[in-house]
């Protein structure tokens, strides 16, 4: 099996709802996210999938949708004051913690095609989310 991983950095922000602890409070990450692909053969090319392509579509979604952007629960009773605000805000059904996001990430690799195998979300230089199918 061939692999090849592409890093992607991008600055989130985030609070978990039902929680007790410091990530109740809306807060941030610059978080790195290592997206891996991988294939049983290499196109003509000699290539699992070329690095640019990955970049052009992959983290091109990052930056426009999550980077610089609070990522929150749709059901977060901050969001009215946020929105009022006119804050940039990614909201999601679920709570957005790491693997949450780390799943978002994967779920649109995949539909745009790409055989992508794992997603990991560094939350922080020392921690880390992973899914994978």
């Amino acid at each position: 099996m061939y692999r090849v991983t592409r890093e992607i950095y991008f600055c989130y922000g985030h609070r978990l709802l039902n929680y007790d602890g410091k990530c109740r409070n809306l807060h941030g990450h610059n978080g790195k996210v290592e997206v891996e692909l991988a294939s049983e053969k290499l196109d003509e090319r000699g290539m699992v999938y070329d690095f640019k392509d990955i970049k052009s579509v992959i983290q091109k979604w990052i930056d426009e949708n999550l980077d610089h952007r609070m990522i929150l629960n749709r059901k977060d009773p901050i969001l009215p004051a946020l929105q009022k605000a006119k804050e940039p805000l990614y909201l999601v059904d679920e709570n957005p913690t790491a693997e949450t996001i780390a799943k978002l990430i994967y779920d649109y690799a995949d539909s745009q095609g790409f055989p992508v195998t794992e997603v990991r979300l560094w939350e922080t230089e020392h921690s880390f989310a992973t899914y994978r199918k």
